[in-house]
């Protein structure tokens, strides 16, 4: 057996030789983080760092990790939460502050608003269908956030807001910010990452299925779903059909994407055919006929125009929307989608990353403290293997496909987790030359 020169070899059950006492101990940071953050109500960043704080505790005391290799890990980690998570959630909230700083982003709750008066309507073309859509473009927090601000601006208070549009972003988490989730897990874990999405895609369709429902349950009661279910088994249906299409016959990026465009689609056709037979709103809004004499979008009890981003770059919304304003008010959005779409076909995604080598955008970093300092260990896999962690501006340029003899291969696993990522083509494995 060859002989691997490491710093750290990984042990599972360190505590008395246990696995559920050593998983338990293993939790502590995640406990530490959401206890913080839910019970507690620590600011976020000081929550983070406590979180940071107890795993590198737990990895060095309990796990036995050198401090040196557990530094290197968290740098590491910090890196890989810049590039590209963070540019991902940067660029959304960009396209976000656009629409809020021109004043179109009162044109998109208006057209959403002239969809249905119906206040369950609304909550689920927005806290489940774009927030769909807004999970699978960034993620991260980014759909709440923005979701919530929507709800908020069409009349919702703002804590139920929050917890709704938390309810609505179950469904498409696992695909979240085009893939991300699952990308990550396969280039820890080493499995391939079309089987990883093929499975997650075949379990996460019945729940896409219920939450709608449970999303409208929340703020109405199960009574007031019964009347809308048409327009909660149209949504989560077509989410969840497609969910399973795309996430077992492409992949991980484009899932919540597509399935959320799809959805949308689906509930305003149902739209121009069905409505509910009686229209719920909140107990202080205004009747319904009033708002649309005065032509606003719903408010307060009176009926005014709710304060809201760039309420104040429009101090007033005619009755009908126009359709060139309502155009470019979703058109930040709609190139988002298109763009994204584009990045996930195989063939462009191929050529980006052709041209990002040939113009040297991006550089493959071994990290320093780290790369074949960590041996992973049965039964994780299947003989020790030194991990080769990478990080890169871009992204680690690797084979097309993981070589036939993966573990004598140099550049194993982190070509071969990024391999699974890019789809087949003649390029050869760039740690040992084999080919698809």
């Amino acid at each position: 057996m060859q002989v691997l020169a490491a710093t750290y070899t990984q042990h599972y059950t360190p505590v008395a030789g246990n696995v559920v006492l050593s998983a338990l101990v293993a939790a502590l940071p995640i406990i530490v983080l959401l206890g913080l953050l839910g019970l507690l109500r620590v600011k976020a960043h000081l929550a983070a760092l406590a979180g940071l704080v107890a795993s590198l505790l737990v990895a060095i005391v309990v796990f036995g990790m050198p401090v040196t290799t557990a530094a290197a890990a968290a740098t590491n980690g910090a890196a890989f939460g810049l590039f590209p998570i963070g540019w991902i959630v940067l660029c959304a909230i960009f396209v976000y502050d656009i629409t809020v700083k021109t004043g179109k982003f009162e044109q998109v709750r208006q057209t959403i608003a002239g969809l249905a008066v119906d206040r369950r309507i609304q909550l689920l073309l927005i806290a489940f269908s774009f927030g769909a859509f807004i999970e699978g473009a960034a993620g991260f927090g980014t759909p709440i956030a923005i979701c919530a601000a929507m709800l908020i601006g069409l009349g919702f208070r703002p804590l139920p807001a929050a917890g709704l549009s938390l309810i609505g972003n179950t469904a498409p988490v696992a695909f979240g910010a085009i893939g991300t989730p699952l990308i990550t897990l396969a280039s820890v874990t080493g499995l391939p990452l079309q089987d990883l999405s093929a499975m997650v895609g075949r379990q996460l369709p019945f729940f896409s299925v219920i939450v709608p429902f449970w999303l409208v349950a929340a703020m109405a009661g199960f009574r007031r779903t019964r009347e809308v279910w048409p327009a909660c088994l149209t949504a989560g249906l077509s989410f969840a059909i497609v969910q399973f299409l795309v996430s077992n016959l492409h992949g991980p990026w484009l899932v919540d994407i597509i399935a959320s465009i799809a959805s949308i689609l689906a509930t305003v056709v149902l739209l121009r055919f069905w409505q509910p037979k009686e229209t719920w709103r909140f107990d202080d809004d205004p009747p319904v006929e009033e708002e649309r004499a005065a032509g606003r979008r719903p408010g307060g009890a009176t009926g005014e125009l709710s304060p809201g981003p760039g309420a104040a770059a429009r101090s007033e919304l005619p009755a009908t929307s126009d359709r060139r304003e309502a155009f470019l008010a979703w058109l930040p959005w709609i190139l988002l989608a298109v763009l994204v779409f584009l990045w996930g076909t195989p063939q462009v995604k191929s050529f980006l990353n052709d041209l990002s080598t040939t113009l040297h955008i991006g550089t493959k970093i071994n990290w320093p403290g780290l790369h074949l300092e960590v041996v992973r260990t049965p039964p994780v896999v299947a003989e020790d293997t030194p991990r080769r962690p990478c990080t890169s501006s871009s992204r680690c340029r690797p084979p097309a496909r993981p070589c036939s003899s993966p573990a004598s291969c140099p550049a194993w696993p982190c070509a071969y987790a990024q391999a699974r990522s890019a789809g087949c083509s003649s390029a050869p494995c760039t740690g040992c030359g084999s080919r698809c």
